[in-house]
């Protein structure tokens, strides 16, 4: 993909994706190293390749999902039924207890993430500037695999 830019008269072809590199609000968005996918492959490329393990992650993942939910909402059901039948009992005040002990320490936790995962998440959005068409390719993908 090219596209033709005038300059002082001249025309000259320039690759879509240098023009772009170059414009003030790429490189706000995006910094000024656009990574090293963009460099080494075209963007039909990095489409295409985003796209299929986007697809392959997205449709894996809807299989994967529709199993642990069909086993997870099976196990409850199967409980109910036994402790309707009596086969076995429930405490629920200690349920109850629990459950806002839980809450309580999940109260404490939330005010900062970890440095782990501050540190991984600028790692991820790191990587998704540096490849943006790819992720875009996958993120698509993903989509349509999950629709599949």
């Amino acid at each position: 993909m090219a596209e033709k830019i005038k300059n002082d008269g001249e025309a000259f072809v320039m690759d879509l994706a240098e023009h772009v590199k170059k414009q003030r609000w790429w490189n706000k968005v995006f910094g000024n190293n656009s990574g090293p996918a963009a460099e080494k492959y075209s963007v039909a490329t990095q489409l295409a390749i985003g796209g299929v393990t986007g697809w392959c992650a997205g449709y894996l993942f809807q299989k994967v999902g529709k199993l642990a939910a069909s086993a997870v909402g099976g196990g409850f059901f199967l409980l109910q039924i036994a402790n309707h039948t009596g086969y076995i009992k429930v405490d629920w005040k200690r349920v109850e207890q629990d459950v806002n002990k839980a809450k309580k320490q999940l109260k404490l936790n939330t005010d900062r993430p970890p440095k782990e995962v501050r540190t991984k998440v600028q790692e991820v959005q790191t990587f998704v500037k540096k490849n943006m068409v790819l992720t875009g390719g996958f993120a698509g993908g993903f989509l349509l695999g999950l629709a599949s």
